[in-house]
């Protein structure tokens, strides 16, 4: 791994060109994107470097902001005489690890799901009998691998759904598989994505976290313990409960009012979490009001309404709020809102929400 031009090209010098340079962000489509290049010299390799480090990279997953360049990844190159790709997933139908596979590796793989369907094979596996030694067979078929290659598949796949399941994975890709030249199987390239509701299961792996990657106010939500994610939009979402969540950002998007995040406070938030995750949106420039939509069941309405007003009086933000509360203490919270002299819109329903969404012409 390199953090810089020089230790590129020293990196370069010891293994040997030419070598690959890879980017190291949280995407894919980066070799399309521009982030994985070839150096044939120790020299070109520091140029190179000198012009990825530091530079954001924009992929088809990136967004459009794109990712900040911090390390490359330095490899020596594999004479390839084949690519072909592997994923294990959660699959919902079945219930367990699903294994994808295709002879088309490389990049684009998800143009090759939707032109070449016929090129993608889909393995539901049993959790309690595991990666089968049929299932080996059918792969290689598929792959148009020779029959010697079974074992080999088998020995592959059947760790793969092991570190699937033992690291409650989302994704485990190996992409490209390679057979090499001297016709061995490579992972020549992996990613491996963790189910972040799992990590409490899983210590060692926060330790891997580079916050660099993470978007700066999503960073922000996942040190306060909030779930948030940030959107395109201009009316900053504050919900309890994540279904809740999803159904007012789908009714504020049809009034035309685009949420700018998804933000989930849960169930237990105190007054200092409210205020955080007030204070996250309100940071977000390119918001121009506060849609809340609160149940206040095991969250009462008025811890709410204190943190918004801290929020608020903190950040000196006057932008207008929409709220509308239900549940526990929400006479006691919609005093607190009423006598805070912020520009607050009262909703009771549904149905009122949506009007003055309307009227605010958002």
């Amino acid at each position: 791994m390199a953090s810089d031009p020089e230790q590129t090209a020293r990196l370069i010098s010891r293994l040997g060109p030419p070598t690959i340079l890879k980017a190291q962000i949280h995407a894919g489509g980066r070799g399309m994107g521009g982030g994985i290049k070839l150096a044939n010299s120790p020299e070109e390799g520091k140029v190179i470097a000198e012009g990825l480090i530091g530079s954001h990279l924009i992929t088809n997953q990136s967004g459009a902001q794109g990712s900040i360049v911090r390390k490359l990844l330095v490899e020596k190159t594999v004479g390839i005489k084949r690519e072909m790709y592997f994923a294990c997933v959660m699959d919902r139908n079945s219930q367990g690890p699903l294994l994808i596979v295709s002879p088309t590796g490389g990049m684009d793989i998800e143009s090759v799901a939707e032109s070449q369907p016929e090129k993608i094979l889909r393995l539901p596996v049993d959790l309690s009998a595991g990666f089968q030694p049929y299932q080996s067979r059918m792969i290689c078929k598929f792959l148009d691998l020779d029959a010697t290659f079974t074992r080999d598949i088998f020995g592959l796949m059947s760790a793969v759904c092991e570190l699937f399941i033992d690291n409650d994975c989302t994704l485990v890709e190996i992409n490209p598989l390679v057979l090499d030249e001297k016709d061995c199987l490579i992972a020549l390239d992996a990613k491996i994505d963790f189910d972040d509701d799992a990590l409490f299961r899983h210590i060692g792996l926060t330790k891997l976290k580079d916050g660099s990657q993470q978007e700066d106010l999503e960073r922000q939500a996942t040190e306060a313990g909030v779930a948030y994610v940030k959107l395109d939009g201009t009316v900053g979402c504050l919900v309890n409960g994540a279904g809740l969540a999803m159904a007012t950002m789908d009714l504020a998007h049809g009034m035309g009012a685009y949420p700018a995040n998804f933000l989930d406070v849960g169930g237990s938030a105190t007054v200092e979490k409210i205020t955080a995750a007030v204070k996250i949106m309100l940071s977000d420039t390119k918001v121009t009001m506060i849609l809340v939509n609160i149940f206040g069941g095991i969250l009462r309405c008025d811890i709410l309404a204190e943190g918004i007003v801290e929020a608020f009086r903190e950040t000196e933000s006057t932008l207008p709020i929409v709220v509308r509360m239900s549940g526990t203490n929400v006479e006691a919270g919609t005093r607190i809102l009423a006598k805070s002299k912020l520009d607050v819109s009262f909703a009771s329903t549904l149905s009122d929400l949506e009007r003055i969404l309307s009227s605010k012409h958002v």
